[in-house]
């Protein structure tokens, strides 16, 4: 079991608050899939505006948290880490579906799964469960350019 905590995500990922999405990756296996944990509190500053009266997490930020957990499987296959020169950004995402919300104290188990990589561009399956529950899950195409 390879575990990577939050100092070694924010070497490979270049996202920081509020948009580092990922605590911790439990687990990966190098060019196949990886595991990653996402902590959901109160205090996001999504919960301001969405919704002040019921808190609940974006969809869309769930898919933010699959696709990061998707260029860090990336560039772990990769060996690289993220740098000043170097982005990870959508292509594409397919198939994405939202089965249940995601609220305040819940902790989303995100799985990635490559499917394909083609030249710089994979295609990853991920899903967001919590409590062994899916919450979202979608396809998506990511490439990285060195800038």
């Amino acid at each position: 079991m390879t575990k990577l905590d939050i100092h070694q995500i924010r070497k490979i990922l270049p996202h920081r608050y509020p948009f580092l999405l990922l605590d911790r990756i439990e687990d990966y296996e190098a060019d196949q899939w990886l595991r990653a944990i996402k902590n959901v509190t109160v205090n996001e500053p999504c919960f301001q505006g969405h919704f002040p009266h019921r808190p609940v997490f974006p969809g869309v930020l769930t898919l933010e948290a699959i696709a990061q957990a998707a260029a860090v499987l990336a560039s772990l296959s990769l060996g690289k880490e993220a740098g000043e020169d170097t982005v990870y950004l959508f292509a594409g995402i397919d198939k994405a579906r939202f089965k249940r919300p995601v609220e305040p104290g819940d902790q989303m188990v995100i799985d990635v799964r490559m499917i394909r990589k083609v030249r710089n561009v994979w295609r990853c399956a991920g899903e967001a469960k919590v409590d062994g529950k899916l919450c979202s899950g979608m396809e998506l195409l990511f490439t990285y350019q060195n800038l």
